[in-house]
């Protein structure tokens, strides 16, 4: 068999587009992950109103103009880049209301952090106002290290620099702070 330039051309072609065709893999998220920058959110949710439901009651209820879902990422978290409300309600019904300018829930750790104008309000009319708040799922904490204002249901006020307490704030531990406490006195 004479070889020709052809022949060893087409040879080469063929064995080329043989080689191309083994080596490509059917790996469609290999795809979608060269699609997505790599910080963008796996999901974008606008107009979120969202209920949590126990035993057929409503539990708590969020809202939130945009919800950014970053559930792909190694550490996961819900990004609230506008805003959120969110309403508690304890067992009795009454119901208690936190809102932020942004907030922040990390999945894995249950810690979510609000910042920008937060204000809780529970359903005895305690009001705290804060920079920026943590609430700890786990063991119903909360917490900042920012400046903020309490007023309590009996009238008295807090304004500090940092504060822990149990979210029903019974269990309150001030750091830095100027206010009016009202103590009422027994008689005996």
């Amino acid at each position: 068999m004479k070889l020709t330039y052809r022949n060893t051309y087409i040879s080469i072609v063929t064995i080329l587009f043989v080689a191309m065709l083994f080596s490509c893999e059917g790996n469609l998220k290999g795809v979608r992950d060269m699609e997505m920058p790599e910080d963008a959110p796996q999901a974008v949710g606008m107009g979120i109103n969202l209920k949590y439901i126990d035993s057929g009651k409503v539990v708590a209820t969020l809202k939130s103009d945009k919800m950014m879902d970053f559930s792909n990422k190694n550490f996961p978290y819900r990004e609230f880049p506008e805003g959120l409300e969110v309403e508690f309600y304890d067992e009795n019904r009454e119901k208690n209301t936190v809102t932020a300018n942004y907030g922040v829930i990390y999945d894995q750790t249950g810690l979510i952090d609000l910042q920008g104008d937060v204000v809780v309000i529970t359903s005895d009319s305690t009001r705290l106002m804060a920079d920026q708040l943590y609430w700890d799922q786990a063991s119903n904490w909360v917490f900042t290290d920012r400046p903020n204002t309490i007023r309590f249901k009996n009238g008295a006020r807090n304004e500090g620099q940092g504060f822990d307490s149990n979210q029903e704030f019974s269990n309150f531990r001030s750091r830095s702070n100027v206010g009016v406490q009202i103590i009422e006195e027994e008689t005996k």
